[in-house]
């Protein structure tokens, strides 16, 4: 137990999405204090960086409605229910996307998005020995798919033109893992 826990007196349930779930606790303090707390429940999410032969890595490019723009991401995807295998998700969401199946899928960590905001952890993973079929987004998912080389997207990230946290995060640690940096 840390020395900084809040422990949870109450919960109002604010709201209930079809992807956030907002409540609002009030918590105990540990200088016996009380505060209020609300954030977001989520399900969890995978996020895949597939890397061919040839060190290219598999992008897909869409836009996202919450920034009004468009954004140059790694295939990811929520969970289908709590409990839903990562793995599972992971496989599901690179054939969904991008149409490739993968022969190695090498875990790359969790990733805690916004501790401040939402409970949300991403499951990362590494694909390799990839092979493709068809895409399959969801009816609401509009994308394409886009291949840069790995060394590209490192520097990519260094610039600032990769914004998005799961994606800057995967690049770097694929770049370590293959010795590209």
């Amino acid at each position: 137990m840390s020395q900084f826990e809040e422990k949870q007196i109450e919960r109002k349930e604010i709201y209930d999405g079809a992807v956030l779930h907002v409540v609002k606790d009030k918590v105990l303090l540990p200088n016996g204090e009380e505060s209020i707390r609300e954030f977001c429940l989520h399900k969890g999410a995978v996020a895949v960086i597939p890397i061919d032969n040839n060190d290219e890595v598999i992008m897909v490019r869409q836009f996202r409605y919450a920034h009004h723009r468009e954004f140059l991401e790694i295939p990811a995807g929520k969970l289908d229910f709590i409990g839903e295998d990562p793995l599972d998700a992971a496989k599901r969401e690179l054939s969904e996307e991008t149409g490739a199946m993968a022969e190695r899928i090498t875990p790359l960590g969790i990733l805690d998005t916004t501790p401040a905001l939402i409970d949300e952890i991403i499951h990362l993973y590494m694909a390799e020995g990839l092979s493709f079929g068809n895409m399959h987004p969801d009816e609401d998912e509009f994308l394409e798919v886009v291949r840069y080389p790995l060394k590209d997207l490192v520097n990519m990230v260094m610039h600032g033109e990769i914004r998005d946290g799961k994606t800057q995060i995967a690049i770097l640690k694929a770049a370590i893992i293959k010795k590209m940096i």
